[in-house]
């Protein structure tokens, strides 16, 4: 069927169905680099994102099998290689690629993985140095976690019977390699009691273990040689001390010979040193009265000086004095009250005359009232009345309720 021809209406299912053909037919196996946007992990297991680049987007989609096997999570923002199939989505009209692998571009997906899974530990709080401690010094027992074939452990052990063949090892077998064995086993070094050397890597690689553990060692045998030291240096170490330790004696006693020498000859006769001390309590006896004779001689001509003073200061004087000066201010204080009193009333007298004249009961009393409305405003215009109002008036003596009956202009008052 000529599918172009003038007469053919397809519907829109048709049509679309006729356009996933040709894109599938044609677009089998692509590989695409873009930008991730819009990522979206439903409970379905299936990954939903957008490949972006400066000119363009396309859809994305990459189904629960193949998204179970990838090494590394995809974000928002990363640059990643896509190969898949191009398919369109009938629902949506759409075109849109249908990831079969992913990796990241310019990182290997596992070395995104391991980035990934570092940042995650270390907000966990897994790398912190406060939860680090120090190794003992002395190890009665050393156990050994890994794998019981791999060379590691014979490594550990050549290198721990060499240095010092007593101490106990304990081997324990574990995954050391494969899906969730990094996670696995940092999660354990965390909540060990003990303290942990982490030898996973080979000198310069770094492991998750290593960030975790409380000791990194470069490889299994310098771990080996962290444990403990060696017999032979442990000795060394103990005839270095002991020589140390001797010469300190030795040292101190020949101090304390010559302080013993030196106090031994500074020592004299005891019954010359009773005199020297008999003759310093007399010498201290002897100041001693004569300070108390200088003491009581010039206590005593203090005395007769203030004797003295009182003999020529005669009490009876000062209180006749006092009373008099106090009979004089009494006269002056009764003066001064009495002439500011008389002024006082002055004042009063033409306060109260100069209030009288402005007083408005004085005018009242020339025969004028004051007009107040019911609420008790004073009248000053007749705008301010109609006829009918009631009105009160305030005369010199007493008030009058009266009603207005008639209401005359300021003009036709003046005519």
């Amino acid at each position: 069927m000529d599918i172009f021809s003038e007469k053919t209406i397809l519907t829109v299912s048709r049509l679309t169905a006729l356009l996933r053909g040709v894109l599938e037919e044609n677009f089998e196996q692509v590989w695409v680099q873009g930008e991730v946007s819009n990522l979206s992990f439903p409970s379905s297991g299936h990954l939903y994102f957008t490949l972006k680049d400066a000119g363009a987007q396309l859809r994305c989609v990459m189904f629960k099998g193949a998204a179970k096997n990838l090494k590394f999570r995809p974000d928002d923002g990363i640059a990643l290689i896509a190969r898949g199939r191009i398919s369109v989505y009938d629902q949506r009209g759409e075109y849109q690629l249908i990831c079969e692998y992913l990796e990241p571009a310019g990182v290997g997906a596992l070395q995104l993985a391991f980035m990934q899974l570092k940042e995650r530990l270390a907000k966990e709080g897994l790398f912190d140095e406060s939860h680090k401690r120090p190794l003992p010094m002395f190890p009665r027992r050393v156990g050994v976690i890994t794998s019981p074939t791999g060379a590691a452990i014979h490594d550990i052990l050549n290198v721990l019977k060499r240095r010092f063949a007593s101490v106990e090892i304990l081997l324990y077998p574990v995954r050391v390699q494969g899906d969730g064995a990094a996670e696995e086993i940092a999660r354990a070094v965390h909540r060990s009691k003990l303290p942990v050397i982490s030898a996973v890597g080979h000198e310069t690689d770094w492991t998750i273990c290593d960030f975790t553990a409380d000791v990194r060692a470069p490889t299994p045998s310098a771990a080996a040689e962290l444990v403990i030291a060696s017999s032979i240096e442990l000795r060394g170490r103990l005839e270095t001390l002991d020589h140390r330790m001797r010469l300190a004696i030795e040292t101190r006693l020949a101090s304390m010979e010559s302080r013993i020498d030196a106090l031994r000859r500074s020592l004299h006769d005891p019954g010359t040193m009773l005199g020297h001390l008999a003759q310093r309590v007399d010498d201290l006896a002897g100041r001693l009265e004569l300070a108390l004779h200088n003491s009581v001689a010039r206590d005593r001509g203090q005395f007769d000086r203030l004797q003295a003073g009182l003999m020529h200061a005669n009490p009876g004087r000062t209180v006749e004095v006092l009373q008099q000066r106090l009979t004089l201010l009494s006269v002056q204080s009764e003066r001064l009250m009495t002439g500011k009193v008389e002024e006082m009333k002055h004042v009063f007298a033409g306060t109260a005359a100069r209030l009288e004249v402005l007083s408005p009961l004085k005018t009242l009393s020339r025969g004028y009232a004051i007009a107040a409305t019911s609420d008790g405003t004073v009248v000053t215009d007749t705008s301010q009345l109609t006829a009918g109002d009631r009105i009160r008036l305030h005369l010199h003596r007493g008030k009058a309720l009266c009603r207005v009956e008639e209401i005359e202009n300021p003009q036709e008052c003046k005519t």
